[in-house]
């Protein structure tokens, strides 16, 4: 990175003055991180299977024995932006069937609503330049239910809750280890790591530590510019050899033990029954220790993975410390564990508490607590994502082929996309792979501690060598080719908003290049997706899985197709972000005023298609019942609604945009009624466009797809507790059709839809996502937003009863700020000590080594705000440090 920002005073805290010699280039901070992966095995770009079916052509099972293709994975471990070198710390308790190197869930198949993690882990503390880092791993004392969780949850239906490791009992009478690993950068090249054992069972208990280091295996694919480049021992000194670009790096320890060395290699005979080309596999740690196989490591004591042998047993409330130090050759002749290493880890994290101090001060202790989980979360889940979709296609000159058929597939289309990046992952366990929209709320959330990685994460899917000739920018892993709701330019504007405000400088050039590259999107966007010609935007999958009662992403069977409200409302939504950018960038540069035009041009063409029938003939706001529906259309012309009280009908509110006198007298554009009054005559709704656009109050001029009459009829359910209203938030289907479900025939086709307040019932989007009932956190805050802005424009004139019915009146900004409240109160401890998001849980909610450690859930109950879903949904749920972060600045009481 490069930055033109001045280097912040001398006085000011150490990890801002990291982060400044980082963003300019001097030093690079950022070299080494928690970007190791917790999982690659299931993965798309790991499949080389002909049927496609990555699960189950590279399950757990096979992960301590194959070598793989693009990354790696572990546990709560680390490597460098490359992912060259990779450490992490892998435990037998001496029960265990394999070593836990890597975190265990069950496969999409195996569980009963999909993929699912069945391990705790704790992402505690972590600093943008990774200079501070920690993470819990609680490792139970007894084997490992692996056979137990399968069975359980593979006789358990979608109608059922998942079985969850805490269910079998194996942490009964906390017979478990904590284990912390803790790590500190001396330099940007000299890492301090620190791991504390804690025996919380009642008995002494056996542990092994193994503290790994291993190369990544880039050199069996058969690739002229990579070699392996062995582990050895010069001393005690776990010794790298002279790595491209990283140098020389050793591994040291304060803990007498044998160094084991085997080699990153595929046990082709375990796995396939061949011969092995290679003397050491990746598994030999296992079948030494576990199986007794002594010629499973490699005498000579040389390879491309080695680890330390620490072995003890633990009586009850013993604690165990482990030092190591993993540095470049340039700071071997110092002592490493000298009185500098306890004092150096004591100062980083001081520097860590002053900084979170410092970007968002005077939280209570428990906003405090829910805050800097949340960011720790944040900057755990930037990891490490290879993948070269061509090389993925074609194969490798010492691999078998891979599957022809694979060149019929979507991805083919996306041969050029090549991933070599760090990257905010949606989830480290669940979701390890690039989500495109995802990706811009994690991007917003950087925004208030590292507003460079902000604006790196934001725009790299836009780079060219993720997006298709066409423009199009890849959804995520599974589906390259899904179009995600087009939030990217909200994500820009946000991320300069603040950044401005916070850090007060204003990155015009960011803005510049942002919209550029959004430009092409634009594009793509407006030609691609209106597929009827009708000005209708739909996408199908565009985020919200498996919302409505019908899929889609398909045409019925009688032909009839779904015209989507929240396609529309996306793309109307996009304008005006498009819109504000370059009103923002045309106050210094004026040739952007005329973007300006087009953008309202389109805006308002589209409030057209939602709002008025024109050349349709039907509308997607009913009259009837105050709120926008799908609307199905049939081969022969005919309509009806979808009548589904959902999040779609929700997403119109987000296209709102409200602008001051001084702006529209310098840009008369914005004035719709005067700048486009032969648009407006040549409507065949003038009347409603004059009406309900362009409209002035307290000196602002407001751009909405929703007029003032259907927001307050809109408010009136959003706001209503047996509707949308929950004690945490905005659900995203109305309660109502928990008692009354709503069923919809056509043709052939009947679907019924429920509410259903946690997971789904229904297998659609494969069946692991639910957005018919549950608390979302990322629509929530952009409807939030959206209240905001109405609330900016109408002032105290707009009130509304929050609840309906209670006769409480507040103006929307007040509602915003309940509604933060509520979202916030799913991670504070409640009047009885509990955190909603535990549930009902008695260990997590009373024990005190367990009621502290938050965990940002994918989503959320919408009746008792217990987590569901993705457990290190720590991307968009981090939005919570941003209200959090509000709610400090403007309490309500």
């Amino acid at each position: 990175m490069s930055s033109s920002v001045p280097l912040p005073p001398a006085d000011a805290p150490s990890e801002l003055r990291r982060l400044a010699e980082r963003d300019h280039g001097h030093r690079d901070w950022s070299l080494w991180g928690s970007y190791l992966p917790e999982r690659q095995w299931g993965t798309v770009r790991e499949d080389y299977s002909s049927d496609g079916d990555a699960w189950r052509s590279f399950p757990h099972d096979h992960a301590r024995s194959r070598a793989y293709r693009w990354g790696e994975d572990g546990l709560l471990g680390v490597c460098d932006q490359q992912c060259r070198l990779c450490f992490s710390l892998a435990l037998w308790n001496g029960q265990d069937p394999i070593l836990k190197e890597r975190p265990y869930g069950l496969s999409n198949p195996e569980g009963n609503h999909g993929e699912d993690l069945k391990e705790y882990f704790f992402h505690l503390a972590n600093t943008p330049t990774h200079s501070f880092m920690r993470g819990l791993y609680k490792y139970p004392q007894a084997a490992f239910p692996y056979q137990q969780l399968i069975d359980e949850n593979a006789r358990r239906g979608r109608d059922q809750p998942e079985f969850e490791l805490v269910d079998t009992g194996v942490f009964d009478q906390s017979r478990y280890f904590d284990v912390f690993i803790e790590y500190a950068k001396a330099s940007p090249t000299d890492l301090l790591i620190n791991i504390r054992v804690i025996n919380r069972g009642p008995d002494a208990a056996p542990l092994t530590l193994l503290p790994t280091l291993w190369l990544r295996n880039t050199w069996s694919w058969g690739y002229p510019d990579e070699r392996e480049l062995p582990l050895s021992l010069q001393g005690d000194r776990l010794q790298t050899s002279d790595m491209p670009g990283l140098g020389v790096y050793g591994l040291e320890c304060d803990q007498h033990g044998a160094w084991l060395f085997t080699d990153n290699e595929t046990n082709l005979e375990r796995l396939y029954g061949q011969p092995n080309t290679a003397p050491y596999q990746k598994d030999g740690f296992h079948r030494y220790l576990i199986d007794g196989e002594e010629g499973a490591v490699n005498p000579a004591q040389r390879g491309t993975k080695a680890a330390r042998v620490l072995q003890r047993t633990l009586s009850s409330g013993e604690e165990w410390q482990v030092r190591l130090r993993l540095r470049s050759d340039d700071h071997a002749s110092r002592d490493p564990f000298g009185n500098d290493f306890e004092h150096l880890l004591a100062q980083r994290e001081s520097e860590w508490q002053g900084f979170m101090e410092h970007a968002v001060p005077n939280l209570c202790a428990d906003d405090r607590l829910i805050h800097h989980a949340a960011i720790a979360g944040l900057f755990w889940g930037k990891k490490y994502y290879g993948w070269s979709v061509t090389r993925w296609l074609e194969g490798d000159p010492t691999q078998p082929p891979p599957p022809a058929n694979r060149w019929q597939t979507e991805t083919a289309h996306w041969s050029r996309l090549h991933a070599h990046d760090v990257i905010s992952m949606p989830d480290c366990w669940e979701y390890h792979y690039f989500c495109q929209w995802d990706l811009m709320f994690h991007s917003v959330a950087f925004a208030i501690v590292d507003p460079q990685t902000a604006k790196q994460q934001c725009m790299l899917l836009r780079t060219p060598h993720y997006t298709a000739p066409n423009a199009q920018t890849p959804a995520y892993e599974w589906a390259l080719s899904d179009p995600n709701p087009p939030i990217g330019a909200w994500a820009a504007m946000r991320i300069y908003q603040i950044e401005r405000k916070n850090h007060d400088r204003a990155d015009l050039a960011f803005l510049r290049s942002s919209l550029r590259k959004l430009m092409l999107e634009y594009g793509w966007w407006a030609n691609r997706n209106d597929r009827s010609g009708d000005n209708v935007f739909e996408g199908g999958f565009l985020g919200l899985d498996n919302i409505a009662i019908f899929d889609r992403r398909f045409h019925l069977a009688d032909g009839s197709r779904i015209e989507q409200c929240d396609g529309t409302a996306w793309m109307a939504s996009l304008s005006l972000n498009l819109l504000a950018i370059a009103v923002e960038l045309s106050a210094e540069e004026p040739e952007y005023a005329d973007l300006c035009e087009r953008f309202v041009y389109d805006f308002v063409q589209l409030a057209l298609t939602l709002n008025t029938p024109g050349q349709r003939g039907y509308v997607n706001w009913d009259e009837q019942d105050g709120f926008y529906y799908d609307v199905i259309k049939r081969p022969d012309g005919t309509t009806d609604y979808l009548r589904t009280r959902s999040l779609t009908g929700l997403i119109p509110l987000l296209a709102v945009a409200s602008f001051d006198v001084e702006t529209v007298s310098r840009l008369p554009v914005l004035d719709v009624l005067k700048s486009m009054g032969w648009f407006v005559h040549e409507r065949t709704s003038p009347t409603w466009l004059a009406a309900n656009l362009g409209q002035w109050r307290n000196d602002r001029l407001l751009f909405t797809l929703v007029p003032e009459e259907r927001l307050r009829r809109i408010c009136e359910r959003l706001f209503d507790e047996e509707e949308f209203l929950s004690p945490y938030g905005l659900r995203a289907l109305s309660k109502v059709y928990d008692a009354n479900p709503y069923q919809f025939t056509e043709g052939s086709d009947h679907e019924v839809l429920a509410y259903s307040p946690a997971d789904s019932p229904v297998a659609m989007f494969g069946g692991n996502s639910n957005w018919r009932g549950p608390v979302w956190m990322p629509t929530n805050f952009l409807l939030i937003e959206s209240l905001q802005k109405f609330a900016h424009y109408y002032g105290d004139s707009f009130k509304v009863e929050f609840p309906t019915r209670s006769g409480n009146w507040l103006n929307l900004w007040e509602v915003s700020l309940q509604l933060e409240q509520r979202l916030v109160n799913v991670f504070r401890r409640d009047a009885d000590g509990r955190r909603p998001f535990n549930g009902d849980v008695a260990l997590f909610q009373n024990d005190p080594h367990w009621r502290d450690l938050i965990l940002f859930n994918e989503y959320f109950h919408g009746d008792n705000g217990r987590g569901i879903g993705a457990s290190h949904q720590t991307g968009w749920t981090a939005m919570v440090a941003k209200m959090i972060n509000q709610l400090s600045r403007y309490p309500t009481g």
